[in-house]
Formats: structure tokens, sequence, C-alpha cells
């Protein structure tokens, strides 16, 4: 199986070494290169072709939510972005440029190289805490009723428990088991809910169905 590619774009020479070190000891990882701001990033990532760029937001010149838009636009490869707890207002500009998933720097090598694996295989990610965070201030909704914003109006009641699903963070796979569908299904109709909300990943939506704003 080829490794999966990866490009790190973070202005501290620490935190670049450190998850170099960490994927290029495991034969599943290739690290194609690393930048120390946004413009070097989309510059790598569109010479190199990484299947994913760990990105982090902050970064001088061109951050990492300019670059990410610029690779995204350009189909370049799938962004995880580093982020901090107080990058929050930051990481949902991140997201509406199409960010595929959330990364809290301090996390374990093992966790590091899951969530790489899981933007890879095409499932957005977040980290709970972070959209805890996101969430903070939403409107309480009663247990087993949905959140105060999001509008289910148009939709049948197996795409209410798929969004459901979803804002549980669940995969693919995991939504199919519960539900006793196939995981085609499951992402025909995860296609067809995002079409209807004009959103472009599944960690949109999760944010919408859990704060009614559309990131």
């Amino acid at each position: 199986m080829e490794p999966i590619k990866v490009v790190i774009a973070d202005d501290s020479d620490f935190v670049r070494d450190g998850m170099k070190i960490i994927l290029d000891v495991d034969s599943e990882f290739e690290v194609l290169g690393c930048a120390a701001d946004g413009r070097e990033a989309v510059r790598l990532a569109r010479e190199t072709h990484p299947d994913v760029i760990l990105m982090d937001i902050q970064m001088p010149g061109m951050d990492g939510i300019e670059a990410t838009k610029q690779i995204v636009e350009q189909d370049l490869g799938k962004v995880l972005i580093l982020t901090t707890f107080d990058d929050n207002a930051l990481v949902q500009k991140a997201l509406q440029n199409g960010a595929k998933g959330y990364l809290i720097k301090n996390h374990p090598p093992d966790h590091l190289k899951q969530m790489i694996k899981s933007v890879y295989r095409g499932t957005a990610v977040m980290e709970e805490k972070i959209l805890q965070t996101l969430t903070t201030g939403a409107s309480a909704a009663p247990a087993g009723s949905l959140s105060g914003g999001f509008n289910p109006t148009g939709y049948s009641e197996r795409e209410l428990e798929i969004i459901r699903a979803v804002a549980d963070g669940l995969s693919n796979k995991e939504i199919a088991a519960r539900l006793y569908i196939s995981e085609g299904t499951v992402k025909n109709y995860i296609t067809t809910i995002l079409s209807k909300e004009g959103l472009s990943h599944r960690t949109a939506l999760a944010v919408y169905y859990l704060t009614g704003r559309k990131a």
C-alpha cells in the first residue's frame, strides 16, 4: 500500500521537526516537505501533490486560512488544520475555506496519525473539545430534540437520523452500523443533505446542526 503523502506547514521549527520525526519513522506516511508559511505551503502542495497538508493557522505572510483557501480551490490536497484552544474564530474561517479537520497540536503521535488517516480517507474530523467551544452559546435544546437554529423542514426522518449521527461524530461505517444500512447509502444521504444546505462537508453540517450557524 502506498504511504500517505504529507506536507507540514507551521512557523515553529519545533512543531515542524517534531511532526516530521513522528511521521518519518512510520512506513504508512511519507513527508514530502515542510513549510514555514502559507505561501510556501501552497507552493509545496502544487509541486509535490500531497494527500494531506497539516496547516497551522497563524503564520507570517500568508496565514493558514488563505493558504487553505488556495489549496482547496486548486484541488492540491486535503487540509488538516493545526490549532490551539484560542483559535476558535480562525478555525471557523478555515472551515469556510474548505479545511477537512482540526487537530490540537499537543496530542500524542498515535492521535496525529489517526486524524491524518481519517482525512485521507475522506472523513472530515473535528476535535470534540473544539466542537464544544464552537457551540458555546448555542441555544440549548431538550434531549432528543433538534438544536435551536437548525431547520428540519424538508427532511425525512431517516435524513434527520443521519444528520444527528454526523453531529455525534460518527464515521460512515459507524452510521451504517447504527442504522442498519450500507455505507454507500449513508454516503448518498450525506451528499444529498450537504447539497440541500449548500455546505461543503460533514463538519460544517455538524456545526450547523448543533449551533444553527452555517460557518
